[in-house]
């Protein structure tokens, strides 16, 4: 036990604690524990992995408090707590921020350089792309890993801070050997399955960042554009079909021309074929049910590949493929095989090498400059996909990928995942729709291969042929023990590295895995899946999985698809979703916007306690606002951890005799109501609603304070007085009680709290229950309102409520006098009352008259 301050105050409680959890191990995980008591006595938690470069927000303190506050309600509740933190290290954002940080990019032409010295370290954002200096692969990852590692210590710094009960001993990496080792292992294991494969197929392609994007990845952002009138000519010369496109330049890419089947104007001709202008191809006019009557004319050019839209035409009509643009967003140099005379390649080479931007503008020259461009609309607004952390439209080029089944194209498998999401208890409820929704708008395999290079790297080989070349269909994979590999490096089983690349040899693959194709297996990675079946089947499937509601799609989604492929079951029992976090004018916080706040000003300013009250004070799924200039519930929570420290402080005051026993009323009131309120507080968060049972306890400690507290003073300050030590002993049960059902909550106060008269921690201490000492909560209710009276009627008075009052009269109903009566002698006591007449039959509690004595009483 530590000594109590003259002056409590929250002021360094952080770094005191953090210290003294560490160097006790509050928060390990305690294997032998959890092996005696089973699955039953365990509490997992898949906590969400930052993604490592950059800053945290105040949306990671507001979501990962949510969890902490849950994890340390089920640590209380006696489970063993299994609560481990990963990080995100690989992906675009890493490789982004260490081009900005360093000034460079990855030339994998280059060879390595072992004394290489990165020209800037932090400032080099402004720096455009060419005046990058261009670096080996492996010098680049060593970069991504030393920045991704300095983050990783700034984050954790800031965790701490913020007082997470993880246990840090359980943390991982998404790039380190066994994570490499975790995730190819569970691919090669779906490739066995056929859950895995690789296609040449359209691709959502970001021209910046040089890689496929996934579906879960997609943002629409409104983009301005016009349509372009253009005239084909029908193949039997009897005159034009006029289309509108926004998109031109593809004209070369054109396959077909497409209607609903239900428009009249266009029925007569499905079947028949036209001739695009200035690239005289014969394109077949069909039907369609996407095709949209009321836009543009009704018709629509299918062009390989335009938007998302286009790919499902060509994939359900089966068509061919005519792709023009290449991974560098430019057209390419040759042109499509339908293009066949001389006028056409002629036509095509204007816009060879040329940007999206200046094919467009030599196109509507070249169709104006023939007389097929009949009109082009005003601008107009509408959405187009971007990757959501690109700048770029995305374009659409056709790639060989690696895909993983998610159920878009397998019923059973979609249906399978629904059910699974229906078995969990999703908090709130309402967060499963997306799911589903999501689920059920599947239009595609899950992409996980990125032609990046800081990740996973996929485990596979190919052999080349006689010439040199990608035997298509055959794929070498890596031998299960000797993961992990790196292909790009490493020589697959029974070849040697000189045969890399030659005839007869093989290829290494140089795409890695998407990152969600590694973050899907955090329960695994942090589970010890195939590597520690003890702890596995200790923590799987694990209890919870919070996480923001914005990631539904991806992480959640992921992760199922992985369980299910697995284990044919659910990763959790439950999901907790947070909202998100908006500034003032109700607008979502994030870096593109740049109103996003960082957690550190606002804990150094105001304390972690208030930070995590204000945070708690959020239901699961609500949007919060937050405004750093005047952060109201955090200033809120500050007062009640101070309150707290004080409110101790003067219960502490207060010896309890021993032998003593709750003999007074007003004790046994206080007492009986705290039960109710212990009772509704654990159902609140064994139910995952931790903002009502902050709520139920945070009203009853400012009645406790401003009401009891005042009530019995006089009489625990009293040596003399018979029910003393009922008093004293009520208070410290109560003190004892609120402590820990704030603890979760406020981590840092209660501990303080608690250290002045009990050893251990409070947040490995048993979770309170209801004490079931028999009392009445009437009267604790009728003498807080009849204290509430007095303090008014001396206010009216415009007297001290230290002034004596010789006479008092309080009316009201007959039960509530009743009550009343039980605490007569404190409320005598607190109001300096001589006399107190209390009388019956009357309505709601009033005082009828107050005499002021003229002289101390």
């Amino acid at each position: 036990m530590s000594t109590i301050p003259d002056k409590p105050a929250l002021e360094g409680l952080e770094q005191k604690w953090d210290a003294a959890w560490s160097a006790a191990g509050t928060y390990l995980f305690d294997r032998d524990a959890a092996t005696a008591k089973g699955r039953a006595g365990v509490f997992s938690v898949d906590t969400p992995p930052p993604t490592a470069s950059g800053s945290l927000h105040i949306g990671h303190v507001f979501s990962y408090t949510h969890t902490d506050v849950k994890a340390r309600f089920e640590r209380m509740r006696g489970k063993t707590v299994f609560y481990p933190m990963g990080w995100d290290d690989n992906g675009l954002p890493t490789e982004r921020r260490v081009q900005n940080f360093y000034g460079v990019r990855c030339d994998t032409s280059l060879p390595y350089d072992p004394d290489f010295t990165p020209p800037f370290h932090g400032d080099a954002k402004s720096l455009k792309p060419a005046d990058q200096v261009p670096i080996s692969r492996r010098n680049f990852i060593e970069l991504c890993e030393a920045l991704t590692e300095e983050d990783e210590k700034a984050f954790e710094a800031v965790f701490r801070q913020l007082g997470l009960s993880v246990d840090w001993t359980q943390t991982y990496r998404t790039i380190s050997d066994e994570t490499i080792r975790t995730s190819q292992l569970a691919f090669l294991r779906n490739l066995e399955r056929g859950e895995a494969y690789q296609s040449m197929a359209p691709t959502l392609w970001d021209i910046d960042f040089r890689s496929a994007i996934a579906q879960a990845e997609l943002e629409d952002r409104e983009q301005q554009a016009s349509y372009h009138r253009i005239a084909f000519h029908k193949t039997d010369g009897s005159g034009d079909l006029h289309i509108e496109t926004t998109r031109p330049e593809l004209l070369a890419a054109c396959v077909a021309l497409v209607a609903n089947p239900d428009d009249e104007r266009y029925q007569p001709y499905f079947g028949t074929t036209v001739r695009t202008p200035i690239f005289d191809v014969e394109v077949p006019v069909l039907a369609h049910h996407l095709a949209q009557q009321d836009k543009g004319s009704g018709i629509a050019m299918i062009c390989t590949f335009g938007d998302v839209t286009d790919i499902i035409w060509w994939r359900e009509l089966d068509l061919p493929n005519r792709t023009i643009l290449g991974q560098d967003g430019r057209v390419l140099p040759d042109p499509p095989e339908a293009l066949t005379t001389g006028a056409a390649k002629a036509a095509y080479a204007e816009i060879a090498g040329l940007t999206v931007f200046s094919a467009k503008k030599k196109m509507v020259e070249l169709l104006e400059a023939s007389g097929e461009l009949l009109e082009v609309s005003k601008p107009f607004s509408h959405p187009v996909k971007f990757y959501e952390k690109g700048d770029r439209a995305l374009e659409i080029v056709s790639t060989r990928q690696w895909y993983l089944r998610n159920g878009a194209r397998d019923e059973a498998l979609r249906d399978q995942l629904i059910e699974l999401g229906r078995g969990m208890d999703w908090h709130p409820d309402f967060m499963r729709v997306r799911y589903e929704n999501w689920t059920n708008g599947l239009t595609g395999d899950w992409l996980i291969s990125r032609q990046r290079f800081f990740g996973v790297p996929i485990p596979v080989w190919y052999p080349l042929n006689e010439n040199g070349e990608r035997i298509d269909g055959e794929v070498i994979t890596a031998d299960l023990a000797a993961l992990p590999v790196d292909p790009t490096t490493d020589a697959p089983a029974g070849y040697t590295e000189d045969q890399r690349g030659v005839p007869g040899g093989f290829e290494g693959e140089k795409d890695i895995f998407d990152t969600w194709a590694t973050s899907s297996l955090t329960p695994q990675l942090a589970g010890g899946w195939q590597r520690d079946e003890e702890l596995w089947n200790l923590v799987a499937p694990f209890d919870l999985r919070p996480q923001g509601q914005d990631i539904i799609r991806t992480w959640l989604f992921s992760t199922m698809v992985r369980s299910a492929l697995e284990d044919g079951r659910a990763p959790w029992t439950d999901a907790a979703i947070s909202g998100f976090i908006v500034d003032p004018d109700r607008k979502k916080m994030s870096k593109s916007k740049g109103n996003v706040v960082t957690p550190a000003d606002i804990l150094e300013a105001h304390g972690t306690d208030a930070v995590r009250y204000w945070s708690a004070s959020s239901r699961l799924g609500a949007d919060a606002a937050f405004d750093p200039q005047n952060p109201t519930q955090v200033k809120i929570g500050r007062r009640l951890a101070i309150k707290v420290l004080n409110a101790a402080k003067f219960v502490l005051s207060f010896p309890v005799p021993e032998g003593a026993h709750v003999t007074h009323a007003l004790d046994a009131a206080m007492l009986a109501t705290l039960d109710q309120v212990v009772r509704d507080a654990t159902n609140a968060f064994e139910a995952y609603d931790h903002a009502r049972a902050l709520e139920v306890t945070e009203a009853f400690f400012w009645t406790f304070c401003d009401d009891y507290l005042e009530l019995v003073k006089e009489r625990a300050y009293n040596q003399t007085d018979a029910g003393q030590a009922s008093a004293a002993l009520a208070l410290r049960l109560a003190l004892s009680t609120l402590l820990r059902l704030l603890a979760p909550v406020l981590a840092f106060a209660t501990e303080e709290a608690w250290s002045w008269f009990e050893d251990g921690s409070i947040h490995t201490a048993a979770w309170p229950e209801p004490l079931e000492i028999a009392g009445d909560p009437a009267v604790l209710t009728a003498a807080s309102a009849a204290l509430i009276g007095i303090r008014r009627a001396k206010t009216e008075a415009k007297a001290s409520q230290k002034t004596p009052v010789a006479r008092l009269v309080l009316r009201a109903d007959d039960a509530t006098i009743a009550a009343l009566r039980s605490a007569e002698g404190d409320l005598k006591a607190v109001g300096r009352i001589a006399e107190l007449e209390l009388i019956g039959g009357g309505d709601a509690l009033a005082v009828d008259a107050v005499e002021l004595a003229t002289e101390e009483v």
